[in-house]
């Protein structure tokens, strides 16, 4: 299903039945940009298209209906390893909630790449999806009032990395030393949209 909504004059929002139909589009529409189309913003369920001019919708609906997404499109935003100390302080709880070993927790965790959804929540906050299904549990049912930055974290079918310290709800399993968001570099998120991601074990130290 695909729905488009024009958005004021110069936007279109495109909502659509899955994530995954989210993540395909949006791959689909950024590997052959549209004349015209400034960003692409994908979220949960939605596409937001935004134009130079109003004079550009129309092309960006006709593109919309005839993009094919097609599977195992390469990876345009690159791809990322991100190493991964696992002695969360919910690592335990996963563990019993998802009914693994916490050994069997960052197997699964490790053993299959993700692909950044969207972003939101905080700047350089991505929500990674399409790991091991097992791994999908809820949110903590009480938010954490401060949660480190880099801590690795997952929730619903999701994972993430906190960029910053923030407050969370999110079950936190391990925490990396890799920045995630720096204001000093070009783009400051490290995950955007379409970017691969392959977490690995490492000690501490």
């Amino acid at each position: 299903m695909r729905r488009v909504r024009r958005c004021g004059d110069t936007a279109l929002l495109v909502e659509l039945g899955r994530l995954e139909e989210v993540v395909a589009l949006y791959e689909a529409l950024t590997a052959e940009p549209v004349p015209g189309v400034t960003d692409v913003l994908p979220a949960a369920r939605t596409l937001l298209i935004r134009c130079d001019s109003p004079a550009g919708l129309g092309a960006a609906e006709s593109a919309v209906h005839a993009a094919r997404p097609a599977a195992g499109r390469p990876a345009r935003a690159g791809e990322v390893e991100i190493p991964v100390v696992y002695d969360g302080a919910d690592l335990a709880g996963v563990a019993a909630l998802t009914g693994l070993s916490e050994r069997e927790v960052v197997a699964a965790h490790t053993g299959t790449p993700w692909t950044v959804a969207f972003c939101g929540f905080a700047p350089g906050f991505g929500y990674l999806s399409g790991g091991d299904p097992r791994l999908v549990v809820p949110r903590r049912p009480e938010p954490r009032v401060r949660v480190p930055a880099g801590s690795v974290a997952l929730a619903a079918e999701f994972s993430a990395v906190y960029p910053r310290e923030s407050p969370g709800g999110w079950r936190l399993i391990g925490r990396t030393a890799l920045a995630v968001w720096d204001l000093a570099a070009d783009p400051p998120a490290l995950l955007r949209p379409g970017t691969r991601v392959r977490f690995t074990e490492v000690c501490d130290g």
